[in-house]
């Protein structure tokens, strides 16, 4: 097969839209005859604000997620191999239209979803997100080795907003990761953009304004919260986390919801061991992903499902 000019448009375009760090799109695809590769652009990253590298490969198993339903909207079966040639360590993933196969509606669903998610950095609608809904998100994710943990807001906002809280007063007076950001700011003419304070900023900057905790724990309890997990923290499980954060967000935008993600105050050890020993996490936490409904819009009720999409599994 060749891929039409048309066909790559649908790729790379579906590609763009997904979330990275800092927006600085950490990857590169190159269409092949048969597929497309994902590589990861490693001078894009932030020594300070990721030395592990985790946030970008994050950001590649995102676009792999769109670039998985792009393949499935044209009609093909994609075959996805992670890390392909050991002498090609950059080459994150290969994927092969191996088939014909119609797409179903749940991905192109998701498809159409790529180019409705935004990352939504304010406080949410009051309306809230049913613990039914959140059960469904947990139940859409189809990313192998992975695991989504709910947060219990009610019970559990305490511990999270110490720990966050923690997180930004030491990134905050970190004066060469606020050097790293200017700079990369500067470096790529994106000025950073005006944010607002914990939960719901990305960032934290040196003049960032940090609640205290107990109005920390008010915000976070009003928030509903995903926690993504792995069962290891190498470099495979960062783009699996990837995958399964944008598969998820998409099948929320479908349902109304909106979404930020924060990786922020996982980048501390002893914050990310803190989340992990006191939720009793089965697994290394990699993401938060927050999710409501936006204050511009009002959630549709959805019907129940025909028989017949009961019989058909979760998703």
């Amino acid at each position: 097969m060749t891929w039409s000019a048309t066909e790559v448009s649908v790729l790379a375009r579906a590609v763009s839209r997904a979330p990275s760090v800092h927006n600085s799109q950490p990857w590169t695809v190159e269409v092949r005859p048969d597929g497309a590769d994902l590589f990861e652009r490693t001078e894009a990253r932030l020594p300070r604000h990721d030395p592990a590298g985790r946030d970008q490969m994050i950001s590649c198993g995102a676009a792999l997620a769109d670039l998985e339903l792009a393949v499935r909207t044209l009609g093909w079966d994609p075959r996805v191999t992670l890390f392909p040639d050991a002498a090609r360590p950059d080459l994150v993933a290969r994927v092969v239209a191996d088939g014909r196969r119609e797409a179903t509606e749940d991905e192109v669903a998701r498809y159409s979803a790529i180019f409705r998610r935004r990352s939504y950095r304010a406080p949410f609608s009051l309306h809230p997100v049913t613990d039914a809904v959140l059960r469904d998100l947990v139940r859409a994710n189809d990313t192998p080795g992975t695991e989504l943990r709910a947060v219990d807001t009610r019970l559990e906002s305490p511990v999270l907003a110490e720990l966050f809280g923690q997180a930004g007063q030491v990134l905050r007076d970190d004066r060469a990761y606020q050097r790293e950001l200017q700079a990369w700011s500067d470096q790529f003419r994106h000025p950073l953009p005006a944010e607002p304070t914990l939960p719901w900023g990305g960032l934290v900057r040196a003049t960032t304004h940090l609640p205290d905790t107990i109005t920390l724990t008010e915000r976070l309890a009003a928030e509903r919260l995903l926690i993504v997990l792995t069962p290891g923290d190498t470099r495979t499980d960062h783009l699996l986390a990837g995958r399964a954060l944008q598969l998820v967000w998409l099948t929320a935008v479908t349902r109304g919801l909106a979404g930020s993600v924060l990786t922020q105050p996982l980048r501390l050890p002893e914050v990310r061991a803190g989340l992990t020993e006191r939720l009793l996490l089965p697994g290394h936490p990699q993401l938060v992903l927050r999710l409501g409904y936006p204050v511009t819009a009002t959630p549709v009720s959805r019907p129940a499902p025909a028989l017949s999409e009961r019989s058909g599994g979760d998703h």
